[in-house]
């Protein structure tokens, strides 16, 4: 989903595109905006309108030569299914796996709903991932469909409050089963639409969600379907996601954390310290103590961009925590405190914290060609945040959590520890969605979002026959599915019929990738793997096709 908190999609600068999530509140922009421009051959200057129009980087060369290939299809969809509010219409991405293909009646489709990103980072699912693994052992077709606005799949000239006015689930939801009541597949004869044919529709994070609900609204084309992190409850807020990280996270990293996040938020609430505090961290230049605390999230999206397969995943985490702890023996070394000049009082844990943050989050910014601090990590000026040209895909996944999915992440309650500053509160991380998101002729962005939308659909309750739920263990995005152990979930049994699973040491949908040979797996991989097919099968055995 999500890469989310403001930094969340903190992750788009840690982690290969096809682990990412979009980027998350101002900070998340600007720090988008910096990996974008540090891509590009032209000279860096200070930001300015022209800056702002730059391509939008998404991939190097080198990972997109490393994609797989399949041929490219689309599918006419209109841009309005609901209110003829135009005529207009987009060509939507999709891909088939039809090398395991054995026609036959009962011959499952197995579709993977592209979520938040451009179809094209889905491709390595459908090449060894869970499109690969239930095609080949099933004799089906596998299938990647790229959601509306993302990737190629653009029915807009801009990416505007109006013209953005038709990205939202019920849309979307819409093309999926109208995609799979009409598509036909190159090089098949058969007709494989539902509900002649079942299909099994899978997605993770918010396209898992958006597989939930597929398989509640439209059970008569959606035979089964596999959530896999799926975030059904939406929320305003999101506290619970840092938390996730604060208790899985190694012991001793947790509590330097924790340690380290409290004596910032003191230390700033002295007016003499503000200015030697954000100087320990490359930051003296930046205006806002809010904006600078949401700098020092900067190392905790890469949680998430966690995997068991290491040329997917992240390290970046662990290699902070190390940074963090430093090679001190002890928690108690690493907390020692010390006076630095001036009077600033620090322990050595805050020392290696600001070095990390130096050495890979302040050196993005390019002070030598005239940028500032306030240039790169301030976001104070409205209008760096409302240029809407194709290039700005940041904007499409901030505007559906400013309009219907929320997420913003804030500190803990008190009493619960913080491993991110308590000055982060739902304004600031708010305030992307006033900045972007002016009032169109058309459209206005709800004042917060409207998270109602999306969980009356089931939130944590959702269930059907043929719905499973898969959830990472220490997943922190679990605590919005089914699986939530913060409240509101229930305890279900799991069953073939309703299948409902936790990956033991498991982060984000982690089933949804796999190796060539499985056989290489970790064990807790290859046995969800097999758990799936497992079920899978089962529900295809009960399939009949409709009489009419």
């Amino acid at each position: 989903m999500l890469v989310s908190s403001s930094l969340l999609a903190l992750a788009l600068l840690l982690a290969p595109a096809s682990a990412r999530d979009a980027p998350r509140g101002a900070q998340g922009v600007n720090l988008w905006r910096l990996a974008r421009l540090a891509s590009s051959a032209d000279p860096l200057s200070p930001p300015t309108a022209d800056v702002q129009q730059q391509e939008s980087f998404t991939a190097s060369d080198a990972a997109a030569a490393a994609r797989p290939h399949f041929h490219t299809q689309y599918f006419e969809q209109p841009l309005d299914h609901f209110h003829n509010t135009t005529t207009a219409t987009f060509r939507q991405r999709f891909w088939a796996n039809t090398r395991h293909y054995r026609p036959r009646p009962g011959a499952p489709v197995i579709v993977i709903d592209g979520g938040e990103t451009s179809g094209e980072d889905r491709l390595p699912f459908l090449d060894t991932g869970i499109a690969e693994i239930l095609a080949r052992e099933l004799g089906g077709v596998g299938v990647v469909l790229e959601h509306r606005y993302y990737g190629q799949s653009v029915g807009v000239q801009n990416f505007s409050t109006d013209a953005l006015r038709w990205l939202n689930n019920e849309q979307a939801l819409e093309d999926s089963a109208r995609f799979m009541r009409n598509v036909k597949f190159a090089g098949i004869d058969e007709d494989l639409t539902a509900p002649g044919t079942p299909w099994i529709y899978y997605g993770g994070s918010y396209a898992g969600a958006r597989a939930a609900h597929m398989r509640v609204l439209y059970p008569d084309i959606v035979f089964g379907a596999i959530a896999s992190s799926a975030v059904t409850h939406a929320a305003l807020t999101n506290w619970e996601y840092m938390d996730v990280i604060r208790r899985a996270a190694d012991a001793r990293c947790s509590a330097n954390l924790v340690s380290s996040i409290s004596t910032v938020d003191t230390l700033l609430k002295v007016p003499r310290l503000r200015t030697p505090l954000k100087r320990l961290f490359g930051l003296e230049g930046l205006e806002s103590d809010e904006d600078f605390v949401s700098v020092l999230e900067y190392p905790l999206g890469a949680w998430q961009a966690k995997n068991w397969d290491p040329a997917v995943g992240s390290t970046r985490f662990d290699e902070f925590c190390a940074a963090l702890n430093g090679a001190t023996p002890t928690l108690a070394d690493t907390q020692r405190t010390l006076a630095l000049p001036g009077g600033l009082p620090v322990n050595i844990a805050l020392l290696s914290y600001a070095q990390w943050i130096r050495e890979n989050v302040v050196v993005q910014c390019p002070l030598d060609s005239g940028w500032t601090a306030e240039d790169c990590f301030g976001t104070g000026d409205d209008t760096r945040y409302q240029a809407a040209d194709l290039s700005q895909d940041w904007r499409l996944w901030v505007f559906q959590y400013c309009t219907q999915w929320g997420y913003l992440t804030t500190a803990p309650p008190r009493g619960v520890p913080a491993i991110i500053s308590r000055l982060l509160d739902i304004d600031y991380e708010h305030k992307i969605c006033v900045q972007a998101f002016p009032r169109g002729a058309h459209f206005a962005v709800p004042p917060l979002p409207n998270v109602t939308a999306v969980n009356a659909l089931g939130d944590f309750h959702i269930a059907a026959d043929r719905l499973a739920f898969v959830d990472g263990e220490v997943d922190p995005w679990r605590p919005y599915t089914p699986h939530s152990t913060y409240g509101g979930a229930l305890e279900r049994a799991d069953t073939l019929l309703r299948p409902f699973k936790v990956i033991p040491g498991g982060v984000h949908h982690w089933d949804e990738n796999g190796l060539r040979d499985g056989a290489q797996e970790p064990r807790e991989i290859r046995t969800i793997h097999a758990e799936i097919v497992e079920f899978v099968g089962a529900w295809l055995e009960d399939w009949e096709k409709p009489a009419n």
